[in-house]
Order: C-alpha cells, then sequence, then structure tokens
C-alpha cells in the first residue's frame, strides 16, 4: 500500500471530501478504480476501500467523491484519515519520478561521499518536497532537512537504496 495523500475537511453536503496529495499529479490517480482510507498511515489492516466516482480540481484544491460517502456526517468521519492505493495499482512513474514511499528509508549520500543518513519521511512545502534526513540514534541524532530539488538531489538509485546530494554535512 503506497500512501498518496490525506483527507483534510469535507466539501459541502453530498459527500465530497477535500484531498491533500502527497505529490504533484493526482489527476493520475483516476485511473485507480478503488481508493484505502485508515487512519494510520503504517498499519493498513484496518484500512477500508472505497471506489472512486470522481475526482476534481476545485479553486485551488482537490475534491474526491467516494461510493458509499454520501453526506457531510460520513465526509466528516474521514476528516484526518490517509488515502492510498496498492501499489499495482499506481500509475507508473517517469524515470525521474518517485512515489515518496519509494524513497523513505534510502541512504543520503553527499559528493564528498559522507553519509548524511537515512529518509525519514517527506514534508510537503508548498513550493517543493523536503527530505527529513536523520543520521544516528540517541543524543547523537542530528535530523537535517533537505528540498527534494534538482539542484541538490543529483541522483536517487532506488534499487541500491541511495540519494546522492549537493549538500554539505556541516549545513
Amino acid at each position: 500500500m503506497i500512501v498518496l495523500g490525506r483527507i483534510t475537511a469535507p466539501y459541502g453536503v453530498q459527500g465530497w471530501l477535500r484531498l491533500h496529495p502527497f505529490g504533484d499529479d493526482p489527476d493520475s490517480w483516476r485511473d485507480i478504480s478503488r481508493w484505502w482510507l485508515g487512519s494510520d498511515e503504517n498499519d493498513f489492516s484496518a484500512w477500508r476501500a472505497y471506489p472512486l466516482q470522481s475526482l476534481r480540481m476545485q479553486g485551488k484544491g482537490w475534491v474526491v467523491k467516494l461510493t458509499g460517502v454520501d453526506d457531510r456526517d460520513a465526509a466528516e468521519q474521514m476528516t484526518g484519515s490517509f488515502v492510498g492505493a496498492p501499489r499495482s495499482a499506481l500509475p507508473a512513474t517517469d524515470p525521474d519520478e518517485f512515489y515518496w514511499a519509494d524513497l523513505v528509508g534510502l541512504q543520503v549520500v553527499n559528493e564528498q561521499q559522507e553519509t548524511l543518513g537515512r529518509v525519514t519521511e517527506l514534508l510537503e512545502s508548498g513550493a517543493h518536497a523536503v527530505m527529513v534526513v536523520v543520521e544516528g540514534e540517541g543524543d547523537q541524532t542530528q535530523k537535517r532537512l533537505l528540498p527534494f530539488v534538482s539542484h541538490v538531489v543529483k541522483d536517487v538509485d532506488v534499487p541500491a537504496g541511495v540519494i546522492r546530494v549537493d549538500w554539505q554535512k556541516d549545513w
């Protein structure tokens, strides 16, 4: 299961939901016939499938209509839920595109071959995604926030488990 976004609020009175996507192309998710919703992004055992009825831009954001969510009360119950789909149902990515789930856990190494840590999560800043890179444990833990942009991220090798970046260890 790949987490794609989060339901942020009801929209209207007919069961529509506001969607905050964790990516830049939610329009391609129209081809995913069943969306999965759950409250814990790490425990998929309690997630429930909903057939997709409609997905559209509304103003500056996305709204979605799922089968079985037919009024505002039902939509309010979905607020805060994560949205996901099985990897097999997702559209293929271009060679220079990645699902966030593919990046979590990768080791980050700079151009001087110094290890900066591992990606623990990605955040959406509005302008671009930001990798949270953690090195060490306990009192020796260091957290770095690296923008996921081309002038910082030089190479992503998912099979090798490495992201190469132009970033100094002391920044």
